[in-house]
């Protein structure tokens, strides 16, 4: 009977090209929703070590050139271009040499004049510098043939002055290093014998250690910095292998110059980007006080460390990271993009708070140290779900570094209920990937939706790598009594790869149920992570949180207990912690709880904290600031 009702609608629909009262696919988004929407690659055959298909990109790069906004990241076969940083469109890369090999990794890419620069990393000793006056053609040509020396998580950066510098490292044991090298040789400048012994160098830790005019720029301090530590909550001391820095960028503001890294590692929630600033693109740098400078350890996103910090059109600034799935693989992750800054004494800041949620698109400059959070809460959160079909539950390898590297074998469960948990590790499926196979979200109410974002997972996927053939089709129904039905998106003829498709409705409409029918899929089964709805739940905002209070471990001020009361009828907490009352840019995301046990505080700096309340209907006001010494 459903797939009649389908199959009258779509009729109607395809009339109007798949417009639809609420949606159409032609008008441009107001906002954006993390993960970044992008057609993410599957990995290469047995990449890791692991064959099982899995789509998985970091270490972004997003450049403007001309007009246009250019995302390069890790092994993506090709880039992305986009003209408003929502509608991303591909391109392949003729600077892609070995398509079944970890070739483009961790990627730098730069503007010189009216060209757009690219190299990827490795330790290999035959890397090109690519350049292309016309990126959306896919043609690049090679500016250097052979680099200057091996080097990996490269970032380039030119000054002023027109003098070009590059930083790279990434280790467990090693700072991140910085050299000014010849435009045109792309040969350091300084005594050309040491480099000669460098370019011999065959051990990577040969070769990451200082010579001449190369200099360490940034190292770790996880003794005094708790949120550098290693581990799945900072808790890993000592670290196994290290203390890993990487993901090198650099930004000048007002004449000083901001080193940034990413720390302790991907595969953590609390992988974060930290800055140091100083006077001259070598150094010596200072650590910010305000630091990690963009931190997202909990929601449905999580993480956002080792990404770039970039201007857009209208002079605004933005930060983008990597977060974690790191199931499949503890490499397996996706991209996100969060509102950054620097305010009035030059703290250089990114704001992730509701980070996960819509965000608005810039159309201005604006003040950016609020964010720019659209104001449509999460109206799906633990709602119930019901489904055309299930997987079965399996024992599934998985490879998580928090076993100490050994490889476990966990249950996994692919029920409806993982539709609406805000955990982007679990994942409902169908038992097939059919036309007609459904899910069904019950908002227990009428609420006011105004967008969704539909996370799909790669369950049984068979794809490896690149393909033009890789996309979804679907349609959304809504119902107020999940018996009459009205069509409201219709994606049956899409053609373009959106694994986290975000569905901006061009007018709210209200509803109590919301249907999703498959039509096509992109490889494997039909499994979706999270069916997320955003809009107001039309009721009473929560009230504010009274027992707030942040506990300090006093003998390791690195840590602090933060406990609270919950408040009825709220859905989760954003607690909010700075240097100063007027600086708390840094925030962590609870769902329903009411403790965190907090370890990510550096020694010898005074903190401010503050908690907010927040449900499908909007925020509640923020309790009274705390000072924590």
């Amino acid at each position: 009977m459903l797939l009649l009702l389908l199959n009258f609608q779509m009729s109607v629909a395809q009339s109007n090209n798949g417009k639809t009262e609420w949606f159409d696919s032609n008008r441009p988004a107001t906002t954006y929703c993390n993960p970044i929407n992008i057609g993410y690659n599957y990995t290469t055959a047995n990449h890791n070590g692991i064959p099982d298909s899995r789509r998985s990109s970091a270490d972004p790069v997003i450049i403007p050139y001309k007009g246009d906004y250019y995302l390069f990241a890790t092994n993506q076969a090709g880039f992305f271009w986009s003209k408003d940083l929502s509608d991303w469109n591909f391109v392949y890369g003729s600077f892609q040499r070995l398509p079944g090999d970890d070739d483009q990794c961790a990627p730098a890419a730069w503007v010189v004049s009216d060209t757009l620069f690219y190299v990827g990393s490795t330790w290999k000793k035959d890397h090109p510098i690519w350049k292309s006056a016309n990126p959306k053609s896919g043609r690049w040509t090679r500016h250097v043939d052979v680099a200057m020396l091996p080097t990996w998580d490269p970032a380039i950066f030119q000054d002023d002055d027109k003098k070009v510098y590059m930083y790279y490292g990434s280790s467990g044991k090693l700072p991140l290093c910085g050299v000014e090298v010849d435009y045109k040789t792309w040969l350091p400048k300084g005594n050309q014998d040491d480099y000669k012994k460098l370019y011999a160098a065959t051990e990577v830790e040969d070769i990451q250690h200082p010579y001449g005019e190369i200099k360490p720029v940034v190292n770790l301090d996880p003794a005094k910095h708790g949120w550098e530590r290693f581990g799945p909550n900072n808790d890993m001391e000592p670290a196994p292998w290290g203390n890993f820095i990487e993901g090198a960028w650099m930004t000048k503001h007002n004449g000083k110059y901001y080193m940034q890294y990413g720390a302790p590692a991907t595969e953590f929630k609390g992988y974060a980007n930290g800055v140091h600033v100083g006077n001259n693109p070598l150094g010596p740098f200072t650590y910010q006080k305000h630091n990690p400078m963009s931190y997202k350890p909990g929601g449905f996103v999580i993480g956002a460390g080792h990404g770039n910090t970039f201007e857009d059109n209208f002079g605004n600034y933005w930060n983008t990271g990597t977060c974690k799935i790191s199931v499949k693989d503890r490499f397996e992750r996706r991209i996100d993009m969060f509102p950054a800054g620097f305010d009035k004494d030059d703290i250089m800041y990114s704001i992730t708070a509701y980070g996960d949620y819509p965000i608005l698109l810039p159309t201005e400059k604006r003040d950016q140290t609020k964010g720019a959070f659209s104001g449509w809460m999460l109206l799906s959160y633990k709602k119930a779900a019901t489904v055309s079909s299930s997987e079965d539950c399996m024992e599934v390898e998985t490879h998580r570094v928090d076993t100490g590297g050994k490889k476990v074998f966990e249950k996994f469960c692919y029920n409806a209920p993982n539709l609406t948990d805000e955990d982007i590790q679990s994942y409902w499926s169908a038992k097939t990937a059919n036309p007609g196979e459904w899910l069904q979200i019950d908002l227990g109410r009428k609420m006011r939706i105004n967008a969704l974002q539909i996370n799909f997972a790669d369950h049984k996927a068979t794809q490896h790598n690149k393909a033009m053939d890789i996309y979804y089709q679907y349609q959304i129904l809504m119902s107020d009594d999940s018996q009459n039905w009205t069509l409201v998106v219709d994606k049956s003829k899409n053609d373009k790869d959106a694994p986290h498709d975000f569905v901006e409705l061009t007018k709210p409409i209200e509803a109590r149920y919301v249907k999703m029918v498959n039509i096509h899929n992109a490889s494997g089964l039909f499994a979706v992570s999270d069916f997320r709805v955003f809009g107001n739940g039309l009721s009473e905002k929560p009230k504010t949180v009274a027992g707030f209070k942040v506990d300090r471990n006093p003998k390791d001020s690195r840590n602090a207990m933060i406990h609270w009361n919950k408040v009825p009828g709220a859905v989760g907490y954003t607690i909010y912690y700075g240097i100063a009352p007027d600086k708390l840019y840094n925030n962590i995301m609870v769902y329903e709880g009411d403790s965190y046990d907090f370890r990510g505080l550096d020694k010898g700096t005074t903190y401010y904290f503050t908690i907010e309340a927040f449900n499908e209907s909007g925020i509640g006001s923020k309790a009274k600031i705390i000072k924590s010494e």
